[in-house]
């Protein structure tokens, strides 16, 4: 099969809800390009809309009237997070700074994924949760004038870290969170092109409070995540290039683009750049034949959204690929360690179920089947680029679930194979 082709792929969506959340904190007018318009991004927007914020609709560009550290209002309605966990943990963070009460909602999915990560730090800073049950949604926040804090999170996560930042920043309040290992920095990053001084270590972040937040003028960078479909194409085929340009190259967002290196991928990065605190490059991949390798705890933090995908690209290469320690994977839209283990077995691969990930086995065949995604748009992203291979009659059940982050997905994909 050769594909062959140049690919623009939407906007990052870690930095699409933070460039949101930024401009209507700001104190002025921002100005915010090629942000990524998919399900997850529109309810980052219609949450801070219900908090008062007047934002137009999501296009190539527009701009945004900054409401300050002070403008939201009490939302009269519950805030709407569809099946966005960034969205409700992010704005969980600045809900907590606000002086009033906000109810969390989402939908069957998003409701039964764990809150407690974000409620147990900002709890401890002075804010109050209520759960209807366990710790999902609906969850209903008390703000209140917080007090700064220093927490460990024991863990990497992104979400968790972002939700405290926001919390200080907008209570004004020294922070201070570290890591078991370095999730990703784009809130970080964000803040510090906005002139908030952080200071980052290895495993650590602190910010030191300022009265406002400078207005943004942001380009948003190709979102590695959804890269990772057409390069995993490309790797696979048996002839042809595959060229994405504006890719963000954040170190701690390109794991999978090291994984397919170790397993003697063709990736180069070429016309690279710094835009807005971000690293970002022209992603060029090409056909070699792959070999197996293992993914521990240490690089899944970088590559978390791409290890359903990588399983898909061991199982059509017929090549061993062992990861652990990516418990996190079970509290994702769906739990993508079982997921992805039936689903690869449905189709005719050999893979095995593990408590932390999962092995597949390098098995060489036909792959053919159906897949039931569970409405996860990675597991229907993954499943659909092994579907395109010469020799395979691989079935997609909900197709349209890739809205979430890749509305263009099946497009870009068929633009490729020609």
């Amino acid at each position: 099969m050769n594909v062959r082709g140049t690919i623009q792929v939407p906007g990052d969506k870690s930095i699409s809800h933070r460039a949101l959340i930024c401009a209507c904190l700001a104190s002025g007018e921002s100005r915010i390009s090629g942000i990524l318009r998919s399900a997850d991004v529109e309810s980052t927007a219609t949450v801070l809309r219900t908090l008062g914020a007047v934002i137009p609709d999501l296009s190539d560009e527009f701009s945004i009237e900054g409401l300050g550290f002070s403008g939201f209002r009490e939302p009269h309605l519950a805030l709407q997070c569809g099946n966005s966990g960034t969205t409700a943990r992010l704005l969980a963070g600045v809900a907590a700074a606000c002086r009033f009460k906000s109810r969390f909602e989402g939908d069957a999915s998003l409701s039964r994924r764990p809150m407690k990560r974000v409620a147990e730090p900002l709890t401890a800073m002075g804010a109050r949760f209520e759960f209807e049950h366990g710790d999902g949604l609906p969850m209903i926040v008390h703000g209140a004038d917080l007090a700064g804090i220093a927490w460990n999170t024991r863990a990497a996560s992104a979400q968790t870290k972002g939700a405290i930042l926001f919390a200080g920043l907008l209570a004004g309040v020294g922070v201070t969170v570290s890591e078991l290992r370095r999730s990703r920095d784009h809130t970080e990053r964000m803040f510090a092109a906005l002139g908030v001084p952080m200071t980052v270590g290895e495993t650590s972040v602190s910010l030191t409070p300022v009265p406002v937040l400078e207005p943004l003028r942001m380009v948003i960078p190709g979102d590695p995540s959804s890269a990772a479909y057409p390069v995993a194409l490309a790797a696979l085929a048996d002839e042809g290039e595959v060229r994405v340009p504006g890719v963000c190259v954040n170190p701690t967002r390109i794991g999978f683009l090291n994984a397919l290196k170790r397993m003697g991928g063709s990736v180069r990065l070429t016309e690279k750049r710094f835009v807005a605190g971000e690293d970002t490059a022209t992603v060029v991949v090409m056909p070699r034949k792959l070999h197996g390798i293992r993914v521990d705890a240490a690089d899944v933090p970088s590559m978390i959204d791409e290890l359903p995908l990588l399983a898909c690209v061991a199982a059509a290469s017929g090549v061993d690929l062992e990861v652990s320690g990516a418990e996190e994977l079970r509290v994702k839209e769906s739990d993508r360690i079982s997921v992805v283990v039936s689903n690869l077995r449905a189709i005719g691969a050999v893979a095995e179920e593990r408590r932390d990930g999962f092995k597949v086995s390098g098995a060489r065949g036909p792959l053919r089947g159906k897949v039931i995604t569970h409405g996860d748009h990675r597991i229907a992203m993954a499943f659909g680029v092994i579907g395109w291979l010469d020799g395979n009659d691989v079935e997609v059940d909900d197709r349209d679930c890739v809205s979430i982050s890749y509305p263009g997905f099946w497009s870009n994909l068929s633009a490729l194979v020609g």
